[in-house]
């Protein structure tokens, strides 16, 4: 072997220096790199007895060197001491070979090399063992901080999506999952003409969903026409959706009219409370939607119209068509993609909000700085709000108006709304306890949502003996 030397049964290079070292010399440096070794290492001969074993093996296994030292590993492998063995799997293959071992619990990285005489049989195995317990602890840390990340990016994610909703409501509060998530079906939506149906109790803000809609589709610079089918006299009510032709009846304008359909040509049209339309007028709103065409009152010739049709209701159109009050046909045609918003008791997360908007909204108007005392948000988030936003909004107009003093309190609400409440039991709340029932709530709520005290005080930001303490003093 070039540039090589052979002393004994190592192969020296030909750069050291060896004047003055002999086979003992030689025999102990090696005997001192073997033993020095961080890794474990391991030697068997051509049979899988166990010839050779350093400190580190011990240390990184826990193995002591007796328990292998002139066994064969078949034996080791049998009394339990290690999972399997890479000695007998090179010695099978005639081949290096890398395994997952486990060795009295923990899990290593075992390599197995073949050692050759002069006539290419296998005369040792070398095997070098690393402890990848803390390999895979570091792993699966990693793990949980890329899964924190991206809960992380996801929260981050939910709440451009509320930024962006609250740039383009005009205004509009929306802090709530409930809500959220009836504005991204909206905006979904709102690339298609689907006929749309919107339900949901009279002051849910059903109105706010329609702009919204009609903002974030292609006809937004087309126009909006809204029309309240309860408030138009049933008797007016075609003639101001459909129009008439010049001289369709006594008094008609002698040109004749178009109908808001007409206005809301390439636009959108809105049919609030399309429940109180008269049965007979819903034969022809179902030819609309169906041909997407119209005649006037009078007319004898019809014409195309381009518009999307979005309706909505406070009543229950299923109940109406089973007591044969509506359409069943105009029920599905209407009903393609229904979309339910829910009351504001049902996303109380919304309440606080709105009342602060809706202060700051009347302190402007009315040039006057009214605030709230801690006592009537309470009030506000308790209350089951019957009406709905419309209610909270008409409230808190009367309070700024009509408070006394600079700060409004529960004194200044109407006593019909403290009828049947707890909360009149305890008009004298004090801060501290308001505080408490903050605290019981927002512990009820994460320990609903981690089912443990230390992942809840983890969330929280506390120690879980100071989250025990305090659900003790709470009564949770």
């Amino acid at each position: 072997m070039q540039n090589m030397y052979t002393i004994g049964d190592f192969i020296i290079s030909q750069d050291t220096k060896i004047e003055s070292v002999d086979n003992t010399d030689i025999q102990n440096i090696l005997a001192s790199i073997f033993q020095s070794s961080y890794d474990g290492i391991y030697v068997a001969d051509k049979n899988g007895n166990g010839m050779m074993v350093n400190h580190a093996y011990s240390r990184v296994t826990g193995v002591k060197s007796q328990e292998l030292l002139g066994k064969n590993m078949k034996t080791v492998v049998k009394e339990g001491i290690v999972s399997e063995s890479v000695t007998m799997k090179v010695l099978d293959g005639k081949a290096p070979k890398t395994i997952i071992q486990t060795v009295r619990g923990k899990e290593l990285l075992v390599t197995g090399n073949p050692v050759y005489d002069k006539n290419g049989e296998i005369a040792y195995v070398v095997t070098n063992v690393r402890d990848i317990t803390d390999l895979n602890h570091m792993k699966t840390e990693l793990q949980n901080s890329i899964n924190l990340t991206q809960k992380y990016l996801n929260e981050i994610e939910e709440l451009k999506k509320k930024e962006m909703l609250h740039m383009n409501l005009d205004g509009s509060v929306a802090q709530s999952q409930e809500i959220i998530k009836v504005f991204l079906l909206a905006k979904k939506l709102a690339k298609v003409d689907s006929t749309l149906l919107i339900l949901g109790e009279s002051g849910v803000g059903k109105e706010v969903i329609v702009k919204y809609l009609h903002q974030e589709s292609e006809r937004a610079n087309q126009p909006l026409i809204k029309v309240n089918c309860a408030a138009i006299p049933k008797h007016l009510l075609e003639s101001e959706l459909f129009g008439y032709a010049k001289g369709a009846f006594t008094g008609a304008d002698s040109r004749g009219k178009p109908g808001l359909f007409e206005q809301a040509n390439g636009g959108t049209i809105f049919l609030d409370e399309i429940g109180d339309m008269p049965i007979d007028l819903q034969v022809k709103l179902l030819r609309v939607l169906q041909e997407f065409e119209i005649t006037r009152v009078g007319g004898r010739s019809s014409f195309k119209i381009d518009v999307r049709v979005v309706s909505a209701t406070h009543r229950n159109l299923e109940e109406m068509v089973e007591n044969g009050e509506f359409r069943k046909d105009l029920y599905y045609r209407l009903n393609i993609v229904p979309i339910k918003i829910p009351a504001l008791r049902e996303r109380k997360a919304d309440i606080v909000p709105l009342a602060f908007y809706f202060l700051n909204k009347m302190n402007k108007k009315n040039r006057l700085n009214k605030r709230f005392h801690p006592e009537i948000i309470r009030f506000f988030e308790e209350y089951p709000w019957p009406g709905n936003i419309r209610e909270l909004e008409n409230l808190i107009e009367r309070l700024v108006v009509t408070a006394d003093l600079e700060q409004i309190g529960l004194v200044d609400l109407p006593p019909s709304m403290l009828q049947g409440l707890e909360l009149k039991q305890n008009v004298k709340s004090t801060l501290k306890e308001i505080i408490e029932n903050v605290e019981r709530k927002i512990i009820k709520e994460k320990i609903q949502e981690y089912k443990t005290t230390r992942s809840t005080a983890k969330e929280l930001g506390i120690s879980q003996s100071a989250l025990v303490k305090k659900m003790k003093r709470l009564g949770l």
